[in-house]
């Protein structure tokens, strides 16, 4: 670690006299990622780039080559970036956890002033970070200005609870952790380097307006706001558009279906959130509304979708489960799910398992115990005794729509469908075992299968 500089025991860096360098809001924690096996370690251009940059200035390649293995096995935890730190525990095959601090220089002020006077010199440049997107071009040009991005030799300064005295596999696993870090949001090296998102952005805005006021003519300040060269400026609305289709040239084709709904929004801001806001939770909600959004318009471009019946919308208690089935949230937001879908947070498993089968429908199975009409039950009940040979059937007894197996560990359930639902009990709760299905002999079968098949 540099001199003058102690480490806060949480990744964060102090002057001598005690005062916190990094800036509120300057710090972005990434949870866990999974093991990265049968693929490769990064995907996206900055990913690959750093990952050259880290072995083309590695002087262990031992240590470097362990550090590899322990992050494809998922060895490193939660990941905390800040300016001219990252941070995390790292799991060795001992299962020992230790604590790992990577530092990287961050940029000077000049550095980042060429830097934004390189960034605001190519529209293409500008188009993209206003887009949040990191163009790869953007290196080359920096490195060219004397701002190197990418660390080099010696930039990379490690520090570990294992006590090794330079790179270690915990920190080297670390480093290879960022690369895949980079391959979710590239922003995150400049937040490394010094600046986060929304203050590189807001920097952005400044010089652009800057800019633009440098390059305006003389006189543009005294026109009237509206006006251009004594000819007043207006839109045309919608209405008038639409009238003059016909002598007006033909729009331009619509544009095809994306290819997914795009990567979540950041809201890592310098600005603390106002009370009973959660940026994450809210980055979590917007991420899903995307989502959903990419998929109602797929399926509205898709042939005889006008022919097709309008869902019945959710009720909260229902959307909260669909929400944890398909965001797959962090536990501490699943416990608010499992609130707002009236259950414990014990029995959300459950309902995210039932949608996952089933949606809305299987919900309403796992819920609901109802006594079908007398008409229903025999219909129920001719196909049960259907569904296998005589000396084939499975002993069950009924109450109300639902069958259970002698030893009490299998059931079939009668939706109010008319298709059967097969459960099975793990840890006294019944917990839904596979779709429903109108024969009653295959739901079973999924009932009966082993939880890991």
């Amino acid at each position: 670690m540099s001199e003058g500089h102690t480490s806060d025991g949480f990744g964060g860096r102090h002057d001598g006299d005690g005062r916190e360098e990094t800036a509120p809001g300057q710090e972005r924690t990434f949870a866990a990622l999974p093991p990265a096996r049968g693929r490769g370690f990064a995907e996206s251009w900055w990913g690959l780039a750093w990952l050259k940059a880290l072995e083309d200035t590695a002087l262990d390649g031992q240590q470097l080559k362990k550090g590899r293995r322990f992050a494809r096995e998922g060895r490193v935890g939660a990941v905390s970036v800040r300016p001219g730190r990252i941070t995390a525990v790292v799991r060795d095959r001992e299962e020992s956890g230790y604590r790992s601090d990577v530092l990287l220089q961050e940029l000077t002020e000049g550095e980042w002033d060429r830097f934004l006077d390189v960034a605001v010199e190519r529209a293409g440049h500008i188009a993209a970070l206003l887009d949040r997107e990191m163009p790869p071009h953007l290196v080359e040009d920096a490195a060219a200005a004397g701002v190197d991005l990418l660390p080099g030799i010696g930039d990379l300064d490690p520090e570990c609870g294992c006590e090794a005295w330079d790179h270690c596999p915990h920190t080297a696993a670390l480093c290879y952790q960022v690369a895949r870090l980079l391959d979710q949001d590239p922003f995150v090296l400049l937040l490394m380097r010094g600046r986060g998102e929304r203050r590189l952005l807001d920097e952005l805005q400044v010089r652009i307006a800057a800019r633009a006021a440098a390059h305006a003519p003389p006189d543009a300040a005294d026109e009237p706001a509206g006006e251009t060269g004594g000819r007043a400026v207006r839109g045309i609305l919608a209405a008038e558009a639409y009238a003059a289709a016909g002598i007006l040239p033909p729009l331009p084709p619509e544009p095809a279906l994306p290819d997914g709904p795009g990567p979540a929004p950041s809201l890592d801001t310098e600005t603390d959130p106002g009370p009973g806001l959660d940026p994450a939770a809210l980055e979590m909600l917007a991420a899903d509304g995307a989502a959903r959004a990419h998929r109602m318009l797929a399926e509205a471009l898709s042939p005889g979708h006008g022919q097709q019946p309008v869902p019945p919308g959710l009720t909260p208690e229902q959307d909260a489960v669909r929400l944890a089935a398909e965001a797959r949230p962090e536990p501490w937001i699943a416990n608010r799910l499992a609130a707002g879908s009236g259950r414990r947070p014990a029995g959300l498993p459950a309902a995210v398992c039932a949608w996952q089968y089933g949606g809305a429908a299987a919900l309403a199975v796992l819920d609901e115990e109802w006594t079908p009409d007398a008409a229903a039950l025999a219909r129920a009940r001719t196909r049960l005794a259907g569904a296998w040979e005589e000396d084939e059937a499975p002993g069950l007894r009924g109450e109300r729509n639902r069958w259970t197996s002698a030893d009490g560990t299998l059931q079939l359930r009668y939706g109010r469908d008319g298709r059967w639902y097969p459960y099975r009990k793990e840890n006294g709760r019944w917990i839904p075992a596979g779709p429903c299905d109108e024969d009653p002999a295959a739901a079973w079968a999924d009932a009966a299968a082993p939880a890991d098949a």
